[in-house]
């Protein structure tokens, strides 16, 4: 059993949300979006906040500023912190307006308020779990293009809630996070994706 909520951990780690969403976008939407466009957003995106994070992470290991991939604890957290936001904000500025899709440019905007509530949580000492507010942000996400795009994805947005549970499970299970960092982690990413969808919806 622990073998398996640990592998969950890394499936569903916080680093992939960011091009999880991209990707979904381009599944969901049923405007034509030419290849050249999703190559514009899916290959830049994923280098900056898949690519760089990895690299980023094994600098700051070798450093001694990291130990592990989860980031347990609140020290750890801090520099990886920042990177993200920084590199999230190189999306929001520098890639998405390139081909100019809303849903994507709010959604990313989501992802930094998320990121930058939980750095602000980090600074009074307390610590929320990263995996759930990147599962809520994405289920959130996936609720809203349901809606704009009035498409049925009932089945793919329950699968993503038991996995939401199933990673919440894992993060209880292996002792990283408590109830309360846990809950808090998925409203933070649940309620950022809320606030910006009153702009695109």
């Amino acid at each position: 059993m622990k073998v398996f909520l640990k592998v969950i951990s890394y499936i569903f780690h916080p680093l992939f949300i960011p091009i999880a969403g991209t990707l979904a976008y381009f599944l969901i939407t049923p405007k034509y979006s030419p290849l050249a466009i999703q190559s514009a957003n899916v290959l830049p995106i994923f280098i900056l906040t898949v690519i760089i994070p990895i690299i980023v992470y094994f600098i700051l290991r070798n450093l001694g500023l990291a130990q592990t991939v989860f980031m347990s604890s609140l020290k750890e957290r801090r520099y990886p912190l920042y990177i993200h936001i920084i590199l999230l904000l190189f999306v929001v500025y520098k890639v998405i307006p390139n081909t100019n899709i809303v849903e994507l440019y709010f959604y990313f905007i989501g992802l930094i308020i998320s990121a930058l509530t939980t750095l602000l949580l980090l600074f009074m000492k307390f610590k929320v779990s990263m995996h759930l507010m990147g599962m809520g942000s994405f289920v959130m996400f996936l609720i809203a293009l349901s809606i704009h795009f009035e498409v049925n994805i009932t089945i793919g947005l329950s699968i993503f809630t038991l996995l939401t549970g199933l990673v919440g499970t894992s993060r209880l299970y292996l002792k990283s996070h408590t109830p309360v960092e846990v809950v808090l982690g998925f409203l933070i990413g649940f309620l950022s994706q809320l606030l910006t969808i009153r702009f695109w919806l």
